[in-house]
């Protein structure tokens, strides 16, 4: 398992258009996503154990969100023939036992994590209302294991702050997870 961390925030980059299907039936694209406010796309998956450890937390911060006009999206890129656990039977599980209240989307082709420039799970792109990139870091100090409860949470901060001013902090700690696991390429 190789670990990686994000890239600084590139402030401005309009969000990448995307259609793709979601674990509730139907296709979603990035406008049908959008909030009011803004919007968080999030790279996650099933079998990644720094995804593992924030879940329940993800869950409660795009909630959260959703109440200050920022929604949220989570797409899974992983090639599933490698990580099965990463199946869009097994994402339809993870949705409804963690009660997702985003939608959570397939990017088989893993287009969209290439055009958004995604490295790991969790990755995580924070847009305004404009879809314009305000933020590109971590959920909290977590790692592998949930951080304390009463740490700061980085994310949900910075995203109400978007909602509130259209910016994001200028302070931004990168997010750390597993690499997307991207399929093999044949060679030529």
């Amino acid at each position: 398992m190789v670990s990686l961390q994000t890239p600084i925030c590139d402030f401005g980059a309009i969000a990448p258009d995307f259609t793709l299907p979601g674990v509730d039936g139907r296709d979603w694209s990035l406008q049908q996503c959008a909030g009011e406010k803004g919007l968080l796309v999030m790279f996650i998956c099933n079998h990644c154990p720094y995804v593992k450890a924030v879940l329940d937390r993800i869950v409660r911060d795009a909630g959260e969100l959703a109440g200050l006009g920022v929604n949220s999206v989570a797409i899974l890129s992983n090639d599933p023939a490698e990580y099965p656990e990463d199946s869009f039977d097994n994402m339809r599980l993870v949705a409804e036992r963690q009660q997702f209240p985003f939608p959570y989307l397939y990017d088989e082709s893993q287009e969209v994590a290439k055009r958004y420039g995604a490295v790991c799970t969790p990755d995580f792109f924070g847009y305004n209302a404009q879809l314009k990139l305000q933020y590109r870091g971590r959920l909290d100090e977590s790692r592998k294991e949930a951080a304390a409860r009463d740490v700061r949470r980085d994310l949900f901060e910075a995203m109400k702050q978007v909602a509130e001013t259209g910016d994001g902090p200028q302070e931004q700690i990168p997010s750390m997870g597993c690499s997307i696991k991207w399929r093999e390429t044949p060679a030529n």
